[in-house]
């Protein structure tokens, strides 16, 4: 007999089909901010833009890549406050705002399942 599995559903973004943000929001801008305006359309800043566009999204290819060779492996997470846990990385939320991880090893005890918040994350390290 199959054990259900419980699933968990974090919040969508506000256009219809969930795939982004409103550029012009807060937490658009907050997440997503560049160090070269946008708003100026000289052929210099347009370059030093795509330059930083093309590092950008080797960095984010290199870490999505991360993420995807961390699944069902026992992470080790270093957090604030010199805290340590470790536990099995499941999956990250589309914005990686969110780990999802099982038997999370904690210093005041065990959780089965747990959402990690990315911005009290440090560090992490696993082994390849």
């Amino acid at each position: 007999m199959a054990t259900p599995v419980p699933v968990l559903r974090l919040p969508k973004g506000p256009d219809p089909n969930s795939r982004g943000f409103d550029p012009n929001s807060p937490r658009f801008i907050a997440l997503c901010r560049t160090s070269i305006s946008s708003s100026a359309a000289s052929d210099t800043d347009s370059e030093q833009l795509q330059k930083e566009q093309d590092a950008r999204s080797v960095l984010r290819e290199g870490f999505l890549r991360c993420l995807l060779s961390m699944t069902n492996k026992k992470v080790q997470f270093q957090m604030y406050e010199n805290v340590k846990v470790e536990a099995t990385f499941g999956a990250s939320d589309i914005d990686v705002l969110n780990f999802q991880v099982s038997d999370l090893h904690t210093p005041i005890g065990v959780q089965k399942e747990a959402l990690i918040r990315c911005q009290d994350v440090i560090s992490f390290t696993f082994e390849v």
